[in-house]
């Protein structure tokens, strides 16, 4: 079991146990002690020869420790990912960094090479390593382990094998939309539009227009995801990370997923990253959903977490905060305060017959990307500071639109 990289070809075998960790409602992949769709393209080139020293490289080169530490996170990855999905049945190959401009991965079957291009590695984000990752060892299980050779690359077996382990078949590099594309689905679009504007229109200084277009919008979502979902027509689900992984998470970034999953049509999960760059591993959450959830629930959890620090600035001086440890315990307040208003304005839309029952096409995308999850809950102190949060979460009113432009497909970066 060796790696290497393109300059060292030093192997390393590296052992690690898998660890699952999770948030409030929200579920977490398993990490690693330290602590996240596309096979080859069947062309049975030689390795790629080491770069030239005199040529420079494509983007700003890391130490020979922080390469070599980030190739062993890739190797730790593929084990992780040859175990859970692939059930262990793939004999490692080489992995190498190279420094191509023309593909994003590649799966050399002749030399049992996995190639990822360096760039992608260094400035794309880890969600989009791991899909091109999760890529390559698909069409590697294809080559070796199912032996299939009359098939093109990406033909009926590869797209079935991707189907079954929740890997983006499609070649652009991560199961995400490119917002400069052209519209994927002009429906969405015009209701993801209307939603903005509603948006907009709950920015009113006028609260009692600000809440009814905050009603309006959050009736719309609901009525459109009640009617896709009883239509049975196929939906292209995306994924997004958010968070910080420089940071630890909080019991309020926990309150806010779980508030996500609950009112939002999405599903949440927090996952692993690694930063290739600082040499360490870090955690953010992953969302899951529909173009124009994926881009709602972006905004929702951007604009909590600001809602929220924002009254813990105004409201300090409340006689219920003792002091500034109160901090995580008002801003909790304020999340659980939205979520009440929220679930007021649900039943309300239920006694009129609109009534979320789930989206069953999603939690399958879901399960089948991630396999082995596990779900636990923490406890909350109501104290005074979390009572005076949760009094200025029940007047918070969602407003501004989502920034984002129209659904997409993303460009085709991976070659055959």
């Amino acid at each position: 079991m060796s790696t290497a990289t393109a300059t060292s070809r030093s192997t390393t075998s590296v052992d690690i146990d898998v660890e699952a960790q999770v948030d409030a409602s929200v579920v977490d992949l398993p990490g690693r002690r330290v602590g996240h769709v596309r096979p080859p393209c069947y062309r049975t080139r030689a390795m790629m020869p080491d770069r030239d020293p005199a040529t420079p490289p494509t983007v700003d080169a890391l130490s020979a420790e922080l390469e070599a530490a980030l190739v062993r996170e890739l190797r730790d990855r593929y084990d992780w990912e040859n175990r859970q999905r692939f059930a262990g049945r793939m004999l490692p190959p080489l992995i190498l960094l190279s420094d191509s401009t023309t593909h994003l991965g590649r799966w050399h079957s002749a030399t049992r090479l996995l190639e990822l291009s360096r760039a992608l590695v260094l400035e794309r984000s880890w969600l989009e390593v791991i899909s091109v990752l999760e890529h390559e060892m698909a069409h590697q299980f294809v080559d070796e382990v199912l032996h299939v050779r009359g098939e093109t690359a990406h033909g009926e077996t590869f797209r079935r094998v991707c189907a079954e382990r929740g890997i983006d078949a499609r070649a652009a590099g991560a199961p995400v939309v490119d917002p400069s594309a052209p519209s994927a689905d002009p429906r969405a679009d015009r209701i993801l539009e209307r939603i903005r504007k509603l948006l907009a229109l709950a920015g009113s200084p006028n609260q009692h227009e600000a809440e009814i277009a905050m009603r309006k919008a959050h009736e719309l979502m609901l009525r459109h995801n009640i009617e896709e979902t009883a239509t049975r027509v196929e939906r292209n689900y995306e994924v997004r990370h958010l968070g910080d992984p420089h940071k630890r998470g909080t019991r309020v970034d926990s309150d806010v997923a779980g508030l996500l999953v609950e009112f939002f049509f999405v599903k949440v999960i927090r996952v692993p990253v690694y930063l290739p760059r600082h040499g360490k591993a870090g955690k953010v959450y992953e969302i899951a959903g529909t173009h124009a959830n994926v881009e709602m629930a972006s905004h929702v959890y951007a604009f909590l977490l600001a809602t929220a620090e924002r009254l813990w600035n105004e409201n300090r001086n409340d006689t219920r905060v003792r002091n500034g440890r109160d901090r995580l315990a008002y801003q909790s307040g304020v999340v659980g305060g939205f979520r009440e208003k929220l679930l007021f304005e649900r039943k309300g839309l239920s006694q009129t017959g609109l009534v979320w029952v789930g989206d069953g096409d999603l939690d399958g995308f879901y399960r089948a990307r991630h396999p082995r999850i596990t779900t636990r809950h923490h406890r909350v102190r109501f104290n005074g500071a979390h009572a005076a949060g949760r009094e200025a979460g029940r007047t918070v009113v969602l407003n501004k639109p989502v920034e984002r432009g129209p659904s997409g497909a993303s460009p085709r970066l991976l070659r055959d």
